[in-house]
């Protein structure tokens, strides 16, 4: 199986989500695609993207709605 997108936006918001999900045993994965500190006259700041695996979706989805609740 492969990855599934389960946030994309602030990267203080996809950490709080990252630490959350990995304490119930599911790895995650983040992608940063900002390019500010390589080149920092670009102004356009992309989403950060919380990944995890297909097969660990239904261990981590309650967390993952709960979280997107209370945001």
């Amino acid at each position: 199986m492969g990855l599934m997108k389960v946030f994309s936006g602030n990267e203080i918001l996809a950490l709080a989500l990252q630490t959350k999900i990995e304490e119930i045993g599911v790895n995650t994965v983040i992608r940063n695609n900002n390019q500010a500190n390589v080149l920092p006259s670009i102004s356009t700041i992309k989403p950060v993207e919380l990944f995890i695996q297909e097969t660990d979706f239904s261990k981590a989805n309650e967390i993952i709605e709960e979280f997107r609740l209370s945001i």
